[in-house]
């Protein structure tokens, strides 16, 4: 997994930040972060310079000296944008010059500490001497003129950016992912480290759980929301099988604490997701499943990791609180589905077992081999049971069936008319694979590939 440098772009209202976070996101789908307070003003994308991949952090209108409403709001959301980041770009306005909110942003940008490249947008068909002499004035290096809404400078921009960031020693700028190998079958050897991300919430007990787990206080665990901050990997054995923890928590630098920002990091949370094998995604057993659950589940689905669920603090419920639980789980996460889902109560180690089980069965799921003639009897044998629906006077015909991928599996499915099968045969077909080879805990995805029609003659 490449590693993803932080790129936040950050200036006063109406520079050009989101047109410019637009386009560079523009051929990536970009992630939204829908979780309470960040919605309105923060937004992650992930954008690409050549071979070498980043997340970028679109901000609100900064306002440092804000005091009260909304734009303090706003400026809270920003500081912690430019703690989270490994580089900055700040956007400034060439048509309307140099203004006082600039000076307090390049002010505050030295104070943090962090690298900063500065753009000087809305640059396009002026000279380089009349857009950028006055912004030497900021004391923040090579102003960089460029156009968000046209392109001019911003592939120059990014590749300064991208040189603060050296890439880990090892990792290759353009290394690529290797090809799919049906050989290998990764889950097979039982000394394969697998990764597991803890996610959820603040203060649903991910710290607990990894302190009762290796049996030593490893991370703090504190009755707070937001204790911890950067994601922390721990490396440990159990049963004979290594681990990699990547806790979406850690330790704070008491210079970079903001008492009254929202302390949940978006960020870590992406890339711990991005990073690992298998998720465990942690609720809170004594608050309702919000919104930023679902989004934390879905970020998990499209990303196409393995995941188990843990509903945590189960132990404090009496009988109809627990129903209510389960009732709202199965209302607000159905798409979770393919996952297993385990109470626990970290506090007093309780489900920890079966959870790890879990684990490690989803985990030997979502690197399992599905071999080419078994999956093509399990689509005949399905096809047979309930063919699909036709469309107009055709009838897809699903052929035969192989892996193109693992960590999800990915079913490539043959044969002719394939784009007429509808999304209630697709969940058939992957229902009936699931059952065959035992995929409980990992997203599954089927492919369709339509054979050319050798009869057909092409008007020219």
């Amino acid at each position: 997994m490449a590693f993803k440098p932080v790129i936040t772009l950050v200036g006063r209202a109406n520079v050009g930040k989101s047109t410019l976070f637009n386009r560079l996101t523009r051929s990536r789908q970009a992630l939204v972060a829908d979780f309470p307070g960040l919605t309105r003003d923060r937004h992650y994308g992930e954008g690409r310079m050549g071979s070498r991949p980043y997340l970028i952090v679109d901000t609100g209108g900064f306002e440092p000296v804000a005091k009260e409403g909304m734009l303090r709001e706003m400026a809270r959301q920003t500081h912690q944008a430019i703690a989270e980041s490994d580089v900055v770009i700040f956007l400034v306005d060439a048509r309307e010059g140099l203004n006082r909110l600039d000076y307090d942003i390049a002010q505050l940008l030295r104070r943090s500490g962090q690298s900063v490249v500065l753009a000087v947008n809305k640059a396009e068909g002026m000279r380089y001497g009349a857009a950028a002499v006055d912004f030497h004035e900021l004391g923040l290096g090579q102003p960089h003129l460029i156009s968000a809404s046209h392109g001019d400078g911003v592939g120059e921009l990014i590749e300064e950016a991208l040189e603060r960031v050296p890439a880990p020693a090892g990792e290759a700028d353009d290394e690529e992912e290797p090809d799919f190998d049906p050989d290998a079958d990764e889950s097979s050897d039982p000394k394969h480290r697998i990764k597991l991300a803890i996610v959820g919430r603040p203060n649903v007990g991910k710290s607990t759980f990894i302190n009762t787990l290796l049996g030593e206080e490893r991370v703090i665990a504190f009755d707070q929301p937001g204790t911890t901050r950067d994601a922390i990997e721990i490396e440990f054995e159990r049963e004979g099988i290594p681990y990699t923890l990547i806790d979406t928590a850690g330790l704070r630098r008491r210079g970079k604490v903001f008492e009254t920002i929202e302390k949940f990091s978006v960020i870590k949370t992406l890339q711990a997701i991005e990073a690992c094998n298998v998720v465990l995604l942690m609720l809170d057993a004594q608050t309702e499943i919000s919104d930023q659950d679902a989004s934390i589940a879905g970020f998990v689905l499209e990303t196409g990791r393995a995941l188990v669920v843990a509903i945590n603090k189960w132990d404090n419920l009496d009988s109809y609180k627990r129903e209510w639980v389960q009732r709202e789980f199965d209302r607000k996460l159905r798409f979770l589905n393919f996952a297993k889902v385990h109470t626990t109560s970290a506090l007093k180690g309780q489900g920890i077992n079966p959870v790890m089980k879990s684990v490690r069965s989803a985990h030997a799921a979502a690197f399992r081999r599905l071999s080419t003639p078994r999956l093509t009897r399990v689509l005949h044998d399905a096809v047979e049971q309930q063919q699909p629906p036709r469309k107009g006077i055709f009838r897809p015909k699903l052929r035969y069936a192989h892996q193109g991928g693992q960590n999800p599996p990915l079913v490539i499915v043959h044969g002719n008319a394939l784009e007429a099968i509808s999304d209630s045969y697709r969940r058939y077909l992957e229902g009936r694979i699931r059952e065959a080879f035992d995929l409980e805990g990992t997203p599954l995805r089927i492919e369709m590939k339509s054979s050319r029609n050798p009869y057909l003659v092409e008007k020219k």
